[in-house]
């Protein structure tokens, strides 16, 4: 099925997490979603309404999705604007993870944009996470002006923003795999270029060294995707 149709029916979209997928995400449509002013820019995807997915979402200002239950956890990174739900206002640059079980009624005053994976945790996990990304510190990452802030740690994954300053290069990390969303700038992964809005996942033993020419902050994740 086409990712452009806003149908309830299953879409299988990069769904075979052993498989390399990249999407420029600039370059897709927005598809409404089942509720007014809500739409999606889908990465990927398998399943209906209830789907495993990576997106882009947009609220126009005003909008609402109805209560809702993450039986398998949601997470999300806020691109623009300020989301709220029933524990807050989430401006730019907050990331949230809602652990399975979770509910909440989304909606935004003035509108927003962002990165949100839905059930893609396991059943255990109960932390809720909530990080200011502007404020958060930065750590050395192990190569000069190659800089990690993390932003979850655990025996299954890895997430966390890092930031390249014009010229840095680093060897691929061998870590179960990885993905990574570019917030900023452009960067070099194996030698292919990839600007602000790609979306590019690798399954474990297919990770490439990470470079960026002019400098560039990425969200990334890593060690969900399996061992080598």
């Amino acid at each position: 099925m086409s990712q452009q149709t806003a149908s309830q029916a299953p879409i299988t979209l990069f769904a075979d997490l052993s498989q390399p997928a990249d999407v420029d995400t600039q370059a897709l449509d927005w598809v409404p979603s089942p509720m007014a002013g809500v739409e999606r820019r889908m990465i990927e995807r398998d399943g209906g309404e209830v789907a495993r997915a990576t997106s882009l979402v947009r609220y126009a200002a005003g909008s609402r999705f109805s209560a809702h239950r993450h039986d398998m956890g949601e997470e999300y990174l806020v691109l623009s604007g300020t989301f709220s739900d029933n524990d807050g206002d989430f401006p730019e640059g907050a990331y949230v993870r809602n652990p399975p079980g979770s509910s909440h009624a989304p909606h935004t005053d003035d509108g927003c944009v962002i990165l949100v994976k839905l059930r893609q945790m396991p059943e255990d996990e109960n932390r809720t996470v909530h990080v200011d990304t502007k404020t958060a510190p930065f750590e050395p990452a192990g190569s000069p002006g190659y800089e990690r802030q993390v932003l979850f740690s655990s025996d299954y994954e890895q997430v966390a923003i890092e930031r390249f300053q014009p010229g840095v290069s680093v060897e691929a990390h061998a870590e179960g795999g990885e993905e990574f969303y570019v917030l900023e700038g452009a960067l070099s992964y194996g030698g292919t270029l990839y600007g602000k809005g790609a979306w590019v996942r690798r399954a474990a033993g297919q990770e490439q060294p990470m470079a960026s020419p002019d400098g560039c902050r990425v969200w990334v994740k890593r060690g969900h995707l399996g061992s080598a």
